[in-house]
This record gives structure tokens, sequence and C-alpha cells, in this order.
């Protein structure tokens, strides 16, 4: 399926961090996206899970060891069309996690334009920009090593033709498609996006570029592919605000878009804080936080509070629903017999883990000390990666995500009034329309 994959007139959901999750993802699958990209994960993180097939839920998660946490959750119906993106200073990590995840997902990508400061000061994103040698590193040892499509997504550098340089030489690294973002680093989302730089690219590269940059509406799409010759255009807030902009009807109201990504969001128990982000979103855009919707959302704390806020009847009104929802997080009814019969199993991958890691730390340290070693690229990096990939001495066997009921010991707090909350948001609803 991964290599099935091909960017030429696809419209694409773009990665976006606490918005990009699995229901996100499905809906603009549902309304027309033909390929959706999940939010970035550092490296270092996925490198910390565990992959658990989810019978419950129906998907494939992977679970962060110490906490039990869901790092990245998919399932079967989008692996044809879903891509990893990852955020990377290190070409073994990254090929490290994209083996993690390789057969749960269509391609794999490498998130080289973040402009965040916490990206940018770890080596990754935007900071790659200025590091053409160490870019070729990271795509190259994914190309050779990987059996699916690899990508990378980059912004514009100060010239157009320093941009068309980098690209070029990532075109030689043999990825499927470049995504460029119309902006520079520098450059805030309210500055208009230079589809003029993406022309620039496009004209100077065989492989497909993915334009990406002010497309607010589903005209846009085709309005950006001829203005730049881009082969395939992604979309980022605007399918935040409504992610049915990828139907060619048009765009369906905003209150129906909330209800149906809160019935995805409950019934893939997606994380309550990511939830109540992209509803913000969506209701920042269209109306204000501080009107009653707003204030409803904020005093949710769990998936079921916001179902009864949303009237998604069918999911909080249903015992059977909660039981099986509250159990997702350890994919495995049994964890705790097994964690008790597999103490000293999961002692020695705990273990095994933080030598991992600090062995990465010192990697990251030998590289910022010594770029020279990236000369020899064809030949070095190669041997780096098979001699630490076949050294490891990592299993998963036998693991199971801690017990999380009770383990922060807080008292809960008071229920609000589901009742007054919810009605006053619905019956504000036409106030709304009229402030927009």
């Amino acid at each position: 399926m991964g290599p099935g994959l091909t960017y030429k007139d696809k419209k694409i959901l773009a990665p976006m961090v606490r918005v990009g999750t699995l229901p996100m993802r499905l809906l603009a699958a549902e309304y027309g996206a033909d390929i959706t990209y999940a939010e970035e994960i550092v490296d270092h993180k996925m490198l910390g899970t565990a992959r658990m097939e989810n019978d419950i839920l129906g998907t494939v998660d992977f679970v962060e060891k110490s906490t039990g946490e869901v790092v990245f959750r998919t399932c079967p119906a989008e692996t044809p069309h879903v891509v990893f993106q990852m955020g990377t200073a290190d070409p073994v990590r990254a090929l490290r996690t994209a083996e993690l995840v390789c057969r749960d997902v269509a391609a794999v990508d490498v998130n080289m334009g973040c402009p965040k400061q916490f990206s940018i000061s770890g080596g990754m994103g935007a900071a790659l920009l200025s590091k053409p040698e160490l870019v070729r590193d990271i795509l190259s040892t994914l190309k050779r090593n990987l059996d699916l499509p690899v990508t990378c997504k980059i912004r514009l550098l100060d010239t157009y033709e320093k941009t068309v340089e980098l690209a070029r030489a990532v075109e030689r690294t043999g990825v499927a498609a470049v995504a460029v973002h119309g902006r520079r680093v520098r450059d805030r989302p309210r500055d208009p996006a230079q589809w003029d730089g993406i022309a620039a690219v496009a004209s100077a590269l065989s492989i497909p570029v993915i334009a990406n940059g002010d497309v607010f509406e589903y005209a846009d799409f085709e309005r950006i592919k001829e203005a730049t010759g881009a082969a395939a255009v992604m979309v980022a807030r605007a399918a935040a605000w409504n992610v049915s902009i990828f139907r060619p009807e048009g765009p369906l109201p905003i209150e129906l878009i909330k209800q149906e990504y809160v019935r995805k969001c409950a019934s893939t128990a997606n994380d309550v804080k990511s939830t109540k982000h992209t509803l913000k979103e969506m209701i920042m855009h269209h109306s204000c936080l501080e009107f009653p919707e707003g204030k409803a959302l904020n005093a949710c704390r769990s998936l079921q509070d916001i179902c009864k806020l949303y009237k998604v009847g069918e999911l909080y009104e249903s015992d059977g629903f909660w039981r099986w929802n509250s159990s997702s997080r350890s994919s495995n009814t049994s964890s705790r017999r097994r964690r008790e019969e597999n103490q000293d199993q999961n002692r020695d991958h705990d273990q095994n883990h933080d030598q991992n890691r600090d062995q990465d730390q010192d990697q990251n340290q030998d590289q910022n000390q010594d770029q020279s070693r990236y000369q020899d690229q064809n030949r070095g990096v190669q041997e780096r990666v098979d001699s630490e990939l076949g050294n490891e001495q990592k299993s998963n066997d036998g693991w199971t995500p801690p017990n999380q009921s009770g383990a922060d010991g807080k008292q809960p707090r008071a229920d609000p009034n589901w009742d007054m909350l919810g009605e006053t948001f619905w019956s504000s609803l036409q106030l709304n329309e009229a402030w927009r």
C-alpha cells in the first residue's frame, strides 16, 4: 500500500500539532482528503513507545512505556493514505522511528519547516534548512532502508535561489515528493504566502511539489495549483477551522462539523486536551471563546463531558461505551495480571530504554562537535546505521502499560451543571450567528 501512494492532483491535510490526530484525519478523509498527515512527533518520543494492537478500539497504538500515554494512534482504515511526520535531527534515530511505524502508514515525512523554538533548539524543523548535509544524510538513510515513500516539508529560505538549491539537494536523495510552505521562518501566519516562491521550486524539480499556504476555500485548491504549477495542494488552518473544506460541494455547517468531530474523538478515545484544543480552534475562528460555548468547553474534564455538551447522546448515554472507552489506554484487559507476572522483564526493558536514550544523547553531542563526519555520506552513514541497528537488543514482548487509575491521588471536583451549560450554549447559537 505504501509504495503505491502518489502525489499528483492530491488534496492533502497538513500536519498540525494537537489537531492532526486520528479523529481529524478520519474526518478529512471522509470529506475528500486524498492524503492525511499526522501531527509531528519527535523521534525521541516515539523511540520510547511500544506498538500495541488495541482490539477494543480497533486501532494500532504506540504507547509510551514509562507513562502508558498513547503517543500515536492509527487504524487500518487510514493506512493507505496516512503519512507519519517526524521531528528529527539524526539519521539513525530517524530510521529507527520510521521502522517502528512503517507497516502502519503509507509514507514517512521529515519536518524541516517548523519555526517553533522547541524544534529549532533541538536541531529539528526549520533548523535543518541551513544544514543541507544533515538533510541529505537523514533523507538518504530513510530512502535506502525503507520500502515506502519518503518525503519532507520545507519553508522558503531568504531567497528563492537558495530555496531552489535546497530543494534540488532534497530531490537528489530520491524522495517521492517535497512540500513547500510559502512563508519564511520569520513570517507570521498573517503574512501572505508567497506562491511565486513555491512556483520557483516546482519549475526547478522533476518530483512532485506540494504547495502549502493560504488555502482557505475549496476553489483555492485549483487556484494555487495554477499559480505555482504544483502537483498537489496541502491545507492546514482552514481544515482546522472546518475540515469539510475538502468537499467539492462546499463546506458543511460548523455546528455539524463539531458534532461529527466529537463523535470521532469519542469513538477513538482521543486525548481530551487535543480534543478541546481543536474545538477551540473552530470556536475562535467562527465565534468567541467568551461566549457560552467556549466557557462550557473550558469546564469539560473528559470526553464524556464534551459529548454531553455537544449532545452526542448515543455515546454519552451509553454505559457500555464508557466502559470500553475508559479501558482503551491499556489496550489490554489483562495488563495488570501480565504486569505482575513480568515485573523483572519490564525492569529490563526500562533499563535498555535508558541505555539507548543515553547513547542517543552521546551521539547528538558528537554530531554537534564534529560536523565533518557527514562529508562521506554514502559510506559512513550507512555503516553507522548497519552497526547500530545490528547491535541493538530491543524487545517489547511482555511489556504492558502501567496502571493509570488513581495515580495522582487527586480528589475529583464537583461535576458542572451540564444541563444548564448545554442549554445555555445551544440557546446562544442564534446570537453567535448574528455576531458573526
